[in-house]
């Protein structure tokens, strides 16, 4: 019998950098309104089934967000951000924008073309520019909550 390695399964003690983009708080705080809301949908049922009903949604609504939220990982030989996989040395210019310039990033000056993992509740967005001539992405855009760290393990750190 052979095993199969996991794809894009990177020890994490090998990783020079890793981040998930876990909700904000208030995030959390509309799930537990919505979940509450389904106490008052079917309370008129029966009581049970309202909490039951508040139960279930809290259950999903939350295995839905951890789930989906994506990770970055830089190891010596791979940035991973999100689902998106790609070999060090097709990474170029690396650059860090906050405030109106982050806003800028995701909207008036994107391009079409670029891969993007945003998560509205975190400001600040790294551009990771892409040098694979196969490749037609120009640039990754992600969301960081430490852009800054994330760009220094890229080899970009800017004061």
């Amino acid at each position: 019998m052979s095993s199969k390695p996991a794809v894009n399964a990177t020890p994490v003690s090998t990783a020079t950098y890793t981040e998930k983009l876990w909700p904000n708080v208030w995030l959390w705080v509309i799930v537990l309104g919505l979940s509450a809301a389904g106490i008052l949908i079917f309370i008129p049922i029966s009581p049970l089934a309202g909490y039951l009903a508040f139960a279930g949604l809290l259950a999903l609504q939350t295995v839905l967000l951890v789930l989906s939220t994506p990770t970055l990982q830089v190891t010596p030989t791979t940035l991973q951000v999100g689902r998106a996989v790609i070999e060090r040395e097709f990474v170029g210019k690396v650059t860090v924008h906050h405030g109106d310039d982050a806003t800028a990033q995701r909207g008036t000056e994107l391009n079409g073309l670029a891969y993007l993992c945003i998560r509205g509740w975190i400001k600040a967005v790294v551009k990771i520019e892409i040098t694979d001539p196969k490749d037609t992405t120009p640039y990754w855009l992600t969301s960081s909550r430490n852009p800054e760290r994330l760009a220094a393990a890229l080899g970009a750190a800017r004061p």
